[in-house]
């Protein structure tokens, strides 16, 4: 048999990635990034599901500050949520969370664009972190 490979987080991110079809599904498209971004912190909210918005996380060298990083969305202290208002996936976007999640050592993000007609979404993986 074939090496099983399991999902990060499969219960929490299932629950998030329906939340961004209700979100969509209500709100349809054509909206700014930051309405689909409330929309999605009032149903974490109801679904008392733990969650930051707007995550300030410090990026160091050597115990120095060097930059720093804001995560759209924290939920439950384990997946990082980026929201984008695009048609695509970007490089850039991908590169972006990836950086989030090697930084703050996290192992799950999930990209999610809100397109002209759907959205989508994009589980992306620290693979620096063992189990």
């Amino acid at each position: 048999m074939a090496n099983k490979i399991e999902l990060v987080y499969p219960e929490l991110s299932y629950k998030i990635v329906g939340i961004l079809y209700d979100v969509f599904n209500e709100l349809k498209s054509g909206h700014k990034e930051i309405y689909y971004q409330n929309a999605i912190a009032k149903e974490l909210h109801r679904l008392n599901i733990l969650f930051n918005e707007q995550v300030y996380f410090p990026v160091a060298f050597k115990g120095e500050k060097v930059g720093k990083y804001f995560f759209d969305f924290l939920i439950d202290n384990k997946i990082i949520l980026e929201i984008k208002a695009n048609d695509r996936f970007s490089r850039k976007n991908i590169e972006q969370i990836y950086s989030y999640l090697k930084a703050s050592n996290l192992k799950l993000g999930i990209l999610a664009n809100f397109t002209g007609n759907e959205v989508k979404f994009k589980r992306i993986l620290n693979i620096l972190i063992r189990n």
